[in-house]
């Protein structure tokens, strides 16, 4: 049986342990807690780690009062690695404490070792129950994992992959920090690239969490260094800037967009910015978004001596943000020095090979046999009455289930209400609220609701529901999807043609690519209704015979 025994963090509590305890020298975790701080550990020499801390009290032990020791009989050494960077992550989720604790390198990468499912599924969910009980912790572990910060912690463990990836990306920063030198117009370039649900932002939070770790530390090359994250997505902001509010050392004004940033840097240096999603940064002028040069991503260059970007072609949404592999490449080569690294593995959705192909196949207009889904459930519904009221019944089993659409229904930022709504009027959701410090799908009024791409995009949801409005339809010759731009609402999406060579062209591809993106949100489930009869009867069809087989 778990055991949390509590002890006070004084000198004289520590020296009043019976040296015979059992727990002295063997694996335990520990929680160093006061009334609004904690930092959580792991050691198998608890009274000399615990002095240690004692001696930092005065400085990164400041604002903890209490001990919280954690001992099992099972314990080993990998368990409790394990167990101490889930416990991090969970109470970064939880939100009561700030968390005092860094990031790690070495151990924070996922791997096995004997008898982890006991600690993942039955002895970590038996210590939470504990730390509950004790006032420690909140929140159920359930309503933790469907929070966005929890998802882009920068504590999560990665893959093997996730974690080569950062540790080049500072190996690339160390080395490269020194080699500005005033004249230099551009700076580093470091390109990080891959498809939706790769777990592209999970690694670039980690990565600018150890950076700022490292610009407190005196033996770093890294040291007193001025850094931000960018991203072009208030969604992504509330998020990064919740994770902010819970982790010590990282402050919000470091998470910015990117237009305010360059406005208030004008022509002073910075040294590294990192940039999520920055296939959203914009390709020309926004004077709308008071943005006067031509590039988002040249502006940064010139504006930092490192600049480390997350970029995916097929998430490009808009006109003005009209990236493709040649315009990066051509940043690329401005770049004093640029890597690139790609990413592949998917971490999102829990589907088969067949369900990607089959998803990514309709991103290029064709419409393959209905795929084989096993765990993952691919549905196709007749009515969007059906396919909501299935979606708030997978809410209320499994948490964050949303109905989303293609932005092919008016919407006006005036305050009123608009709809999507069926081929025949008769059943409607309000769609495409936002506001608010809560990410859209975190606010539990939203599954009365279907949100737009500019709601979810970069987020997770565990079963979504996507409206393929009337702008996607179906030729029954050519067996393929026909995309009418005509009937797509996001008139800003269009914005900006000048320059563009094929402006059909492009804007077929931003409806597709919204597609894509949309159907790539849900990690156990996708429902789907189509608005135009003839894809709606295309889709029905080939899912009846799937069931036949």
């Amino acid at each position: 049986m778990i055991e949390v025994v509590p002890l006070a963090f004084e000198k004289n509590s520590l020296d009043a342990i019976d040296r015979t305890a059992d727990y002295l020298n063997y694996p335990v975790i520990y929680i160093l807690n006061g009334q609004k701080e904690a930092y959580i550990g792991e050691t198998v020499h608890f009274q000399k780690r615990m002095k240690q801390h004692l001696k930092l009290k005065q400085a990164d032990r400041k604002n903890v009062d209490q001990i919280n020791l954690v001992k099992h009989e099972t314990f080993n050494r990998s368990a409790t690695f394990h167990l101490e960077t889930k416990l991090i992550n969970y109470f970064l989720g939880d939100e009561k404490y700030t968390l005092q604790n860094k990031s790690k390198t070495a151990s924070d990468f996922t791997h096995n070792y004997y008898n982890k499912s006991f600690y993942d599924n039955e002895l970590f969910p038996e210590l939470w129950g504990e730390l509950h009980k004790n006032g420690l912790v909140e929140n159920d572990l359930h309503a933790i994992e469907n929070k966005d910060i929890f998802k882009l912690s920068p504590f999560k463990e990665l893959s093997v992959e996730q974690m080569d990836l950062k540790e080049r990306v500072l190996e690339f920063c160390e080395g490269r920090i020194t080699e500005s030198k005033p004249e230099d117009m551009y700076g580093d370039l470091y390109v990080i690239e891959g498809e939706a649900g790769v777990g592209k932002s999970v690694v670039l939070s980690s990565i600018f969490n150890t950076i700022q770790a490292r610009t407190n530390e005196a033996g770093s090359k890294l040291y007193q260094t001025e850094n931000y994250l960018v991203v072009n997505h208030e969604e992504m902001l509330k998020t990064y800037k919740g994770i902010a509010k819970q982790v010590k050392h990282l402050k919000a004004g470091h998470f910015t967009k990117p237009t305010p940033l360059l406005n208030k840097l004008k022509d002073q240096k910075v040294d590294i910015i990192l940039v999520d999603e920055a296939h959203l940064l914009l390709t020309r002028s926004d004077a709308y978004n008071n943005f006067r040069a031509e590039n988002h991503l040249e502006e940064l260059m010139k504006r930092a001596k490192i600049v480390i970007v997350i970029f995916d072609q097929h998430q490009v949404l808009k006109l003005k943000s009209k990236w493709n592999q040649g315009l990066l490449e051509s940043f690329k080569q401005k770049a004093k020095h640029a890597e690139t690294y790609q990413l592949t593995n998917q971490f999102r959705m829990q589907a088969s090979e067949e369900v990607i192909d089959w998803i990514n196949a309709f991103k290029d207009k064709r419409i393959q046999a209905f795929p084989e889904s096993n765990d993952y459930e691919l549905r196709v519904f007749d009515t969007l009455e059906q396919m909501h009221q299935l979606i708030m019944q997978r809410d209320k089993e499994h948490g964050l289930s949303r109905v989303v659409s293609t932005f092919d229904y008016l919407h006006k930022k005036d305050g009123e209400t608009y709809y999507v709504y069926e081929s025949n009027g008769e059943y409607k959701l309000p769609w495409n609220t936002t506001g608010g410090k809560t990410t859209w799908a975190e606010k539990s009024e939203t599954i009365a609701e279907a949100g737009s791409i500019y709601t979810i995009q970069g987020f997770d949801l565990n079963y979504v529901g996507v409206v393929l409005g009337p702008s996607v339809t179906y030729d029954e010759t050519k067996d393929c999807l026909v995309i009418d731009t005509n009937l797509y609402k996001d008139t800003g999406a269009y914005a900006g043609i000048d320059g563009v060579e094929n402006v059909e062209l492009a804007k077929e591809q931003i409806v597709l690519n919204s597609i894509n993106i949309l159907m790539k949100r849900g990690v156990q489930g996708l429902y789907l209704y189509a608005s135009n009869q003839a894809l709606r009867d295309k889709l029905l069809h080939i899912q009846k015979k799937r069931i036949q087989r």
